[in-house]
């Protein structure tokens, strides 16, 4: 899907180090991430296989072929009610924060997931972070919730508000 932010696409193994590359300063500098390491690019390689299994990950491409953002879908929780659910994540280039890319993958991301029978994704976000919890009302999530201090990070704990958007208006039994 080309947008006038570039092109989106599913991932592929090949995009794992850039997808590293992006997500490193989130993981190092940051409480957006709870991880505390930043991954290399062969366990983001698995991440993006693991992804493809049920849910979907996919990628924003510049006019010159380079890896600006990623977002993916994965399971929201382990059991198997919850397999109509998945939580959703967007990353970009700390370059192109703010220049729609998010809109742009998460459009994306939602129209494959409800192709694969999700009905609707959940974002967490780590507060404060008040242009993800834009970005998130501005694609039609709904807050859903705050854990409070559930994460441990850069010397102080952080709450988590939770967000939900339902992809479908037919709310019949599964398939």
């Amino acid at each position: 899907m080309t947008t006038r932010r570039g092109t989106v696409r599913g991932a592929v193994p090949a995009d794992a180090g850039r997808c590293a590359e992006i997500y490193a300063p989130y993981v190092r500098d940051t409480a957006i991430s709870f991880e505390t390491e930043p991954p290399a690019a062969e366990e983001m390689a698995r991440r993006i296989a693991a992804a493809w299994q049920q849910h979907a990950w996919l990628v924003l491409e510049d006019d010159d072929g380079e890896v600006t953002g990623f977002a993916y879908g994965g399971p929201f929780m382990s059991r198997a009610a919850y397999r109509w659910s998945a939580a959703v994540s967007v990353y970009l280039d700390g370059a192109r924060r703010r220049s729609g890319g998010g809109r742009a993958l998460y459009g994306a991301l939602f129209e494959r997931l409800a192709a694969r029978g999700i009905r609707t994704v959940l974002a967490g976000v780590a507060l404060p972070n008040e242009a993800s919890e834009g970005l998130h009302r501005a694609v039609g999530f709904q807050p859903a919730g705050i854990y409070r201090r559930v994460g441990w990070k850069h010397g102080r704990w952080h709450d988590v508000a939770w967000y939900q958007k339902d992809l479908v208006t037919d709310w019949s039994p599964p398939a």
